[in-house]
C-alpha cells in the first residue's frame, strides 16, 4: 500500500508539473496601433496585447485606431481605458490607418459623444474594463447604442477580473479624469460646457495584466510618480514588462519615468508611451527627443513601439521577436 501511495503522489506531482509547464508556454504579442506605419508618433497610445491562448486586449484606443473598421484590430476581446481624456478614450480619430503626418495626426473623424473605445467595443462585442466611476458611463453608452451594458466591467483598485484567461488588476495613477461636456447630451452637457468643467468619474487607473505564459505587465496610464509604483506595482505585482508614459507636463517626463522604471518598478523590459512628439523618422529615434532621453536613462532593454511592428515577449519579459 505504501508503494502505491508513493507512486500516486509521484504521478500527481508529475501531472501538476506538466500543467504548470503548459501554462508557461508561448509568447505574448504586443502590436502598437499608431498613426504612421513603422513610426512612433505624437498621439500614439494604443497597443494590442495577444495572449498565447488568443485573447486580445486593446489598451487605450485613443485617436490612432481608425474606428471599429480598422483592419489592424482583427478580433478584440477586451478594451482597457485608463481615463476619459480624448487622446485615450478617442474623442476623434483617423479616417484610415497610416494617414496624416507623424507630428500632425489625422483627426478627421469625430467620435463624440460615443468615443472610439465604445464604438470598437460595440462592434466587437468586447468587454470594456475600467475602474473608478467609469463603468456606468460606458454601460449607458453601450445600452443607448443597442449593445449590452453588462459588457462594461468594473475592476477597482486591488481587485482582479479574469477575462479570457487574462488577469486584469487596477493600480493607482496620479492624473485627472473628467468626462468632457461633449460626451454628455442635453442640458447637463450644456451646463458643464458653460461652466468650463468636466464631470468627475473618479481617479484614473493603471493596470496590471497577467498572461497565461506567466508574463506580468504594468500599464501606467497617464501618471506622475507615486509611492504605489514601488509598494503595489513593484513589490507586490512584480511585473516583468512595463509600459510607461514619458510625455512630460501631463505625465512623467523621460527623467521621472526612467526613475520609476529603474528604481521603483524594476521590470526586465520597458516600452515607452505617450511621448507627445514625433519620436522617430524612418523607424529610427530622432536625436534630442524625449524618447531618446528616456532610452539613454533606463537600465534595462527598452523597446520603441513602432506602429504595426509586432513584438513578442516570453514569460520572463524578454523580447524574443520584433526587437
Amino acid at each position: 500500500m505504501r508503494t502505491i501511495l508513493v507512486s500516486l503522489a509521484a504521478l500527481s506531482a508529475l501531472a501538476l508539473g506538466a500543467t504548470a509547464a503548459s501554462a508557461q508556454t508561448g509568447d505574448v504579442k504586443v502590436t502598437p496601433l499608431g498613426g504612421k506605419d513603422g513610426e512612433f508618433c505624437r498621439l500614439d497610445r494604443a497597443l494590442v496585447f495577444e495572449d498565447p491562448n488568443g485573447t486580445r486586449v486593446l489598451y487605450d484606443p485613443g485617436m490612432t485606431v481608425a474606428g471599429p473598421t480598422d483592419p489592424r484590430l482583427a478580433r478584440i476581446d477586451i478594451v482597457l481605458v485608463t481615463h476619459m481624456h480624448g487622446d485615450h478614450v478617442g474623442a476623434r480619430h483617423n479616417a484610415a490607418p497610416d494617414t496624416g503626418e507623424c507630428g500632425k495626426p489625422d483627426l478627421s473623424v469625430n467620435a463624440v459623444p460615443n468615443t472610439n473605445a465604445v464604438n470598437i467595443a460595440l462592434a466587437q462585442n468586447a468587454k470594456i474594463v475600467t475602474g473608478s466611476e467609469m463603468p456606468p458611463f460606458f454601460a449607458a453608452k453601450l445600452k443607448d447604442l443597442g449593445g449590452d451594458p453588462k459588457n462594461s466591467v468594473l475592476a477597482r483598485f486591488g481587485a482582479t477580473q479574469t477575462i479570457g484567461g487574462v488577469r486584469i488588476s487596477t493600480v493607482p495613477a496620479s492624473h485627472s479624469n473628467g468626462v468632457g461636456p461633449e460626451y454628455i447630451a442635453g442640458a447637463v452637457g450644456e451646463a458643464l460646457k458653460a461652466a468650463g468643467v468636466a464631470g468627475y468619474v473618479g481617479p484614473p487607473t493603471g493596470y496590471i495584466l497577467g498572461f497565461t505564459n506567466g508574463l506580468v505587465v504594468y500599464l501606467s496610464g497617464d501618471t506622475g510618480m507615486t509611492a504605489e509604483q514601488k509598494t503595489v506595482v513593484g513589490d507586490y505585482y512584480k511585473p516583468q514588462l512595463a509600459v510607461i508614459n514619458i510625455g512630460d507636463t501631463f505625465t512623467t517626463g523621460p527623467a521621472e519615468a526612467a526613475y520609476v522604471i529603474n528604481d521603483l518598478v524594476k521590470p526586465a523590459a520597458v516600452i515607452p508611451s505617450h511621448a507627445n512628439e514625433a519620436a522617430t523618422d524612418g523607424g529610427k529615434v530622432i536625436a534630442g527627443t524625449r524618447t531618446e532621453a528616456f532610452l539613454k536613462a533606463v537600465a534595462m532593454p527598452a523597446h520603441v513601439p513602432l506602429s504595426g511592428r509586432t513584438m513578442a515577449f516570453n514569460g520572463a519579459g524578454a523580447c524574443v521577436a520584433g526587437f
